[in-house]
Parts: structure tokens; sequence; C-alpha cells
């Protein structure tokens, strides 16, 4: 075995394997020696004990109540908390740091103890530097052990082996005779406390309702009342008891405490008041009744009741060096943290070493004071508990309320009184709350698995603390809550500007579960209601591992709808939970051929597992989706198992939830309009292009407009008689529903009138009397009209009417265009028109094409296409269908320019085949 060597020494001669020799050190010159082994350890010893503890942090609670439970056992209470301290630093250090298992062995010998604990990381060696001064603050993690070790123990030192590392304390019991609790120092006769000659000790019994049971003689003496006048009054008569706003323990509160200590004054029988100081403690007779025993003195003479202070060295607000030391920071550390949960950890923490608990924990007062948040906790399941919200008042009156310290000796006889704990194996807890102004703005709790740990001494130490805290937490916490509402007015900001990008639902519900998942919540459902009689419909899921959505879907689908309810705010929703847990289960069983009977074959189709239950298994939250003064559905938020929304969060989502709602049926309003719309324009459009034999027919229409159908610029080919067939293309002024309005009137009046065997001039002429009749809605138009009728030689004997419109061009098989009509008056403007027919013939292999203006003016710039650069266009067209003719049109005309068209176009294309081509 080789010895190591303590910090700022030199290396011992070597000692033979197996002696227990001490460690040896050499003094620099000029400084203070370390409190290390400097004699022979030849104690007898006289009783040992020792544990091994697995490298998880649990650890470090068990091994310090292995050694307090030790040392009491043995009679050690002197040096239980130095011992508790050193021995936490050291494991810690193994099972932590080193992340080794840790052995703990405790020696008694009969001046002391030596506590020995070893890891197995030999190779991770004591930090060595030149003088113990330079070892650096206590915050720091490492070598923070040796430097308490140094202070604390009255010996100490560290030996390797090549599979161990030793860390060594001994701690000599104090020189005090026998049953001595607590001693002072000897003082001067006029350092001593002032006392009246004859110091006197009323003693008074209160029972459970605070009626004074018992009076004795020296009360009589110090209040002026005889026995025969007090017993069976209310103490609360005579208690003259301090009110502070915000602060301190009602007198009631006082009696029902295990243990009290502190100052109020009792009305004497003269009338005035007399300042008392009282120790208070909680009895019970042997039938169970419980009473509280009250000693009080003259305030002056209050040292012969008052408990001797027991502050640690941490609490000490004097600094060595004479300086002043904030108490804030002798508790949390410097420098404290600067974000809210990493000076709640540290403080937990602090507050769990301080009592030495098994596990602490905080919470916080959300904004309405009637429910408690938890945000930080040590030797508790932090990922179960974070942001569990408990009630504020848990229990029958004040005493059950966080805003009162309480201390319960053992949980398990009163069940739920902290529900925090509950299923955690802790057994005693004190609690204090957090109070700032007078408001409560928190809780910290301290616990431990045995019973009857703490006391109201204990209580004192850690409301002492946490009034120390209270208010670096209450600006953290406004702070975070700054910095939270920062964030959330950005975050609706950018969700308003997407969800007011798009009127398509959706797109919409898309949106909606992205802006929730993963910012707000794990996974997220959306249902949606039709109409009043509607149940509520899901229509979309979105969790943040893509891989678990099907089997949410899935399990959604098996339980009922939410109701809904259109009051806001979030409410909470338990059956997703409850079904998955079941689902899951059920699945468990029937793996393991526990469902009783032959194994069910699984099915292939998606459903639930495990893992869905764990990720519906936390809180799920319902948020209506009200729109118009209507649910228009419901925005579900759920958590994994175990976890809870913070409140922050729900309220973000509810202002998210209204946005998105807005939004939604703004979404449904324009889907159900287009569909109106487009149902309507589509009733404007020919029902289809007739088969002619013997004459080929080809239309391309575009409206101009986003989801326009139908604009000004129609076209119509519908048989009239026996082989004879009318078509027309024409334009209205204008674009949009106005335009299209008279759009179906031309185009019905035009069917009509021809069926009726009137000719063309005839029927434009009544159709001119037709759009006068409009009033102020009339427009003006242009219309190519014609009749079309096959020959037998493979011609095609036309008579078109053109008023005001584009001349329709002809194209023959050499390649020549010319004007297949002459202009006339265009409709709607004047009552009386002289309109005449012109005859055209069409013969094998020509094409007719008629156009509107949206075709002849479209431009780039000062350019236009005109009447020239069609014919252009339509010379090269020599040969093709007439599909290909409207094609090639078309294709000339969007090219034409870069923009996109802003005016209705029409292109009707009527070609006679060629012979050749029959055949």
């Amino acid at each position: 075995m080789t010895t190591g060597v303590i910090p700022g020494g030199q290396p011992p001669e070597p000692q033979p394997t197996g002696e227990l020799m001490p460690q040896q050190r050499r003094e620099p010159a000029g400084q203070t020696a370390l409190h290390a082994d400097d004699r022979p350890r030849s104690s007898v010893i006289t009783a040992r004990a020792a544990a091994s503890f697995e490298p998880v942090g649990r650890s470090v609670a068990t091994a310090r109540s292995f050694v307090r439970d030790t040392l009491q056992g043995w009679g050690f209470a002197d040096i239980v908390d130095d011992a508790v301290v050193l021995t936490s630093e050291l494991v810690t250090n193994a099972v932590v740091h080193a992340g080794t298992h840790a052995e703990v062995l405790c020696l008694r010998t009969e001046d002391g103890v030596r506590i020995e604990v070893s890891d197995r990381y030999p190779e991770r060696e004591v930090p060595l530097q030149g003088s113990p001064a330079t070892m650096g603050s206590p915050d720091r993690e490492g070598g923070r052990g040796l430097q308490l070790c140094a202070a604390l123990a009255t010996r100490w030192g560290v030996d390797y082996t090549p599979t161990h590392k030793n860390v060594w304390f001994q701690l000599n019991l104090p020189e005090r005779p026998v049953g001595t609790r607590t001693a002072g120092p000897a003082l001067p006769a006029d350092l001593l406390p002032l006392a009246d000659g004859r110091v006197r000790v009323a003693v008074l019994q209160v029972d459970r309702k605070g009626s004074i049971s018992a009076w004795n003689e020296d009360a009589e003496e110090l209040f002026g009342y005889p026995a025969s006048d007090v017993v069976g009054k209310p103490l609360t008569e005579l208690a003259a008891w301090p009110h502070t706003p915000g602060t301190g323990t009602g007198i009631a509160e006082a009696f029902r405490l295990s243990r009290w200590e502190g100052t109020y004054g009792i009305r004497r029988s003269d009338g005035r008041v007399a300042r008392v100081y009282a120790s208070h403690l909680r009895v019970r007779d042997t039938g169970g009744e419980p009473s509280t025993v009250c000693l009080l003195v003259r305030d002056h003479e209050r040292a012969v009741l008052q408990s001797p202070p027991r502050v640690p060295a941490t609490d000490q607000t004097q600094a060595s060096d004479g300086q002043s030391t904030d108490p804030f920071e002798v508790f949390i550390g410097s420098p404290a943290p600067d974000d809210l949960d990493g000076l709640l950890q540290r403080t937990v923490e602090r507050a769990r070493d301080m009592l030495d608990g098994d596990s602490a924990f905080l919470l916080l007062a959300t904004d309405d004071e009637t429910e408690l948040e938890v945000r930080a906790s040590a030797g508790l399941p932090s990922a179960r508990q974070r942001f569990a919200r408990v009630p504020v008042e848990a229990g029958p009156g004040r005493y059950g309320s966080a805003r009162m310290p309480a201390v319960h000796d053992d949980l398990a006889a009163v069940p739920g009184a902290v529900p925090l704990l509950a299923g955690t194996g802790m057994r005693s807890v004190v609690t204090v709350p957090l109070k700032v102004e007078g408001r409560l703005t928190g809780s910290l709790g301290v616990a431990a698995e045995a019973p009857g740990r703490y006391t109201n001494e204990e209580a004192l130490r850690l409301q002492f603390a946490a009034d120390r805290i209270a208010l670096a937490v209450e600006s953290a916490r406004l702070g975070e809550l700054e910095r939270l509402r920062r964030g959330s007015l950005s975050f609706l900001v950018e969700a308003s500007d997407l969800l007011a990008g798009t009127l398509n639902r959706d797109q919409t519900l898309a949106l909606m579960a992205q802006m929730t998942v993963p910012t707000l919540a794990t996974w997220c459902a959306v249902y949606t209601i039709a109409d009043q009689a509607s149940e509520p419909y899901l229509s979309y899921v979105l969790h943040e591992d893509e891989e678990l959505i099907d089997g949410i879907k899935s399990l959604l689908s098996k339980v009922p709808p939410p109701d809904p309810v259109p009051t806001p705010g979030a409410r909470v929703w338990t059956a997703p939970g409850e079904i998955a847990h079941q689902a899951a289960l059920r699945t468990s069983m029937r793996s393991l051929g526990l469902a009783g009977g032959p194994t069910q074959q699984v099915t292939s189709a998606i459903g639930p597992t495990l893992a869905t239950a764990a990720a519906v298994g936390g809180e799920t939250v319902v948020l209506p989706l009200v729109a118009r003064n209507r649910v228009i559905g419901m925005l579900t938020l759920g958590k994994p198992t175990d976890e809870h929304f913070r409140q922050e969060i729900l309220e973000l989502a509810e202002d998210l939830s209204r946005r998105a709602a807005l939004a939604l049926d703004n979404a449904r309003l324009y889907s159900e309009r287009t569909a109106i719309s487009q149902a309507l324009q589509r009733s404007l459009l020919p029902p289809g292009t007739p088969y002619i034999e013997g004459v080929e027919v080809e239309v391309i229409y575009r409206a101009a407009g986003e989801g326009n159908e139908v604009g000004g610029d129609f076209y119509d080919v519908f048989p009239i008689g026996d082989d004879a067939y009318g078509f027309a293309i024409g334009d209205v002024c204008g674009t949009g529903p106005n335009a299209a309005a008279v759009t179906g009137l031309a185009r019905h009046a035009l069917r009509l009138l021809a069926r009726e065997g009137l000719s063309g001039p005839a029927v434009l002429e009544r159709l001119n009397s037709a759009i006068l009749d409009e009033g102020d809605r009339s427009r003006f138009l242009t219309l190519l009209y014609g009749e079309l009728r096959p020959q037998q030689d493979g011609s095609a004997e036309l008579k078109v009417v053109c008023a005001g419109h584009p001349l329709p061009l002809r194209l023959r098989q050499d390649g020549t265009v010319t004007a297949a009509a002459e202009p006339q008056p265009l409709l709607g403007v004047i009552e009386d028109l002289e309109l005449y027919e012109e005859s055209v013939t069409l013969d094998p292999g020509d094409v007719l094409l008629c156009v509107t203006d949206g075709v002849t003016e479209r431009r780039e710039g000062s350019r236009m296409l005109g009447d020239d650069g069609l014919a252009d266009v339509l010379t090269t067209c020599t040969g093709l269908t007439a599909g290909a003719v409207a094609a090639r049109i078309m294709r000339a005309v969007e090219r034409f320019a870069s923009d996109a068209p802003s005016d209705d176009m029409a292109i009707l294309a009527m070609r006679v085949p060629g012979i050749h081509q029959e055949a």
C-alpha cells in the first residue's frame, strides 16, 4: 500500500503494509499546519460499522443517514453534525465526481470516531497545492471535501492502493461532563445575564381548545390573577400577541406546533401588559388528549428559557477577516446563479444539507396564489415532479396551509398532508413559506425518510433561510416572467403572421399544430366541428416524434372527443391518459400470455403501444376554439408520462387558440364562399363542346384573376337543328363577377333565340334589347356570332355577324390569312341596330380563328401583339389540327410578355380537315 501526501506536505517514510501508521507532514515555514495526523493511532477500536453505496446521487443522502444513525447509536451526538458534513462531501466526490462505488467505515475509539471513505478511482489524485490558502472558494466542487476535513477534523489523511483511494478523518469528543447537552464558556460575573433576586417561572397548561387548565403560584405572582380566576378561560383573553402584517405565527397556530419559543405579552390584573419570554411544548396525556405546557419568564430574564442558538459555520455573518458577509451569500454561496432555475436548485440543495435531509423541494406560487408549482427538487424524481401543481390550502384550517410553517413527524399517520411527497418514501417533513411584503411567493421544504426527524428548532432555521432568499427568488422569478412575456409576444406576433398568410383550411390546421409542438406541448390534436349539430371530428394530430403520430391517432379515435364547452381557458382531459394506460396494460399482458385463455393474435394494424402510452400518459389539456360566438373546434395539448404544463404555457396556449380559431373560421368561410363561387361560375360555362362531323372545334379559355373560372369573355358552341350548329365568342366590358353576370345573360339568350329559328342579325338585335333592359347593370358587349353547316363535299358553310368584335381570321392551305367578316356596331350601346350577316365557305384544310381582345391586346411595355401579330402567328399553323392551332396561339400570347395576363382570353379554332386526312 502506498500512502498519499497531504497537500503542502512531504512524502513520509514507507511503512509496512497493514499497519495503521500516522500520516506525517512537514509544516511550511511561517504557516500553520492543517489538522493532519501527527501522532501514532494507538487508540483502541471499540466498535465498527461499514456500508457500501452505489454510484448514484441518492447514495449521498443514504450515506449521511448511515453515519448519523451509527454515531447517535454510539452516543456521539456532539460530533454527529461535523461527521455528517464531512461524509457527505467525501461520498459526493466518490459517487458523483469519481463515478464509482463508495465504502464508508466508521470506527469508534475511546477518544472519538474515525471515518474512512474509499472509492475505486485511485487515478483521480488529490489536488496538490502549494498552500492550503490557495485551494480556492468553498463553492468550488473540486477539493471542497478536503478543505472541510482540514477545518473540522482533528486529524485526516489520504491513502492510495492500486485499486482504491481512501480518505479518512478523525473527530475527537469534546471534554464535557456526562449528561451535558450544551455548554458555554465560563464568564466573569459582570458578563452574566441580569435577573431579579428571585426568578419566577410561570407554568401554564392549555388544553386543545386554548383554555387554561393549570396556573401555578409564580404565575399568580407575575400577573396578579389567582388560579380560580383564570382556569377555564381562553389564554387569548390574557395574551397580547404581536401582529406584524404578513409575518409571524398566530397564537392558535403556536399552540398546535410541537414546540414554540418566542416573545409576547400577558395582560396583568392591573391592566398593564407584561412582556414575557415563553417556551411551549405540545404533550399528550395517557388518554391521548393533547395539551400545551407553557413556561413564561420576564422578557429580560429570557436566558433562563432561551435555547442556545445552533448556528453552523455557514450561518456566520462575520467573515474571518472581520468584514460582514451577506446572509444570502452565506446560504446560497457566491457567486449566486444568474438564472432562476440555477438559484432554485442551489437553494434546495443547501436547504437539504443544512437540515441533513434526504430530499428538499421548492415551489413557487401562481399569480392568484391558489396553487404552488414545483420548480426545483433534490432527492426526488424531478422529471416526474417538475411543474406539478398543488393547492396552497392542503388541509383544514390555517395549519394545513402553505402560508404557515409546518412540521410533520410522520406522513404515514397523516396521508395526503404533503401531496408532493406521496409515494416517495419520505416520512417526516418541515415546510416554511417564502413571503415578500406579506405576499406568499413560494414554499420551501426538507424531508427525511425517518419519522420524527424535525422539530420547531429546524423549522425556525429553515424559515430564517427562507426569509433571506425570498426577495432574491421573487426578483429572479419576475425577471423570468418578463423574459417569457417578451418571448410570448414575439411568438404570438409570428403566429398571427403565419395564420394570416393562408386561407386554406388544411394549411391552417397544420400551422396550428406545428406552432404548438414542441414549443408548447409534446403532442397536439385538433378537433373541428362543422356545425352545431355535428360531433367533434379529429382533424389533425402531430407529435414531436413522427413515428408516434399514427399510434396517437389510433388511440384518440377510440376515445370520445372532449365536450365542446365554450368556457375560455384550459381544462384537464384525463381520458387519453387513462385509455392509453389500459391499452398498454392489455398489450403487455397479451405479450406475456396473461390475458386469460389462449393468446390472441396481435393484428398488424396500428394500435396503442407502450410507447404511445408513455407519450400520452402525462397531463392533457383542452382549449376551445371559439370564433364569432361559436365553438368551431378544440385544441388538445399533451405531455408525456407524469409531466405537467406550466401556468405561463397554458396562458400562452390560450392566446394562441383565440388567434387560431379566428384563422380557422376565416379559412372555413373562404372555402365555403369559394365553393359557392366556383359552382356559380361553372354554371355559366358551356356544358361541353359538341362533336361536329366533318369539322374540328377547339376552345381555350382563361379567366383573369385568382380563383375566377368565368370572366367577361365567353364562348359557346351548340346545336341549333339538323346539321346546323351555332357558335359565339364575345367580350363583356370589364372583368370579374359583374362582367360574368352579363356573360351568363348573353350565353343563355343566344341559345334560346338561335333555337327559335331566328337569323343571326335578329338574334343579336334581341340580345341587344335584353342587355339594355338591365339598366344600370348593363354593359356593352362585343360579339361574334355565327351558324355553321357542314357540306357533303367536305366544306363548311358559315354565316357570321361581327358586332364590334375582333374580326375572325381565315387561314387557307397555302398559308394566306384574311379577315372573314366586316366590323359592325357592338351591343348594349344603342337601341336600334341594323346588323347583317356574311357568308363564308371553309374549304378542306382551312382554319377559322376567333379570339377576344385579351389575345390581340397582350402587351409588353409599349409593344402590343395586335391583329398583325396574331396573323403572323397564324400563318405558321398551316397543316395543324384545330387543337394544335389553338395551343400555338395561346403559347405565343403567353410568351409575348413576362407578366401574367391581366385580361380574360378566349380562343375558338374551327378547321375543316383535308380530303387526304379523312381517307
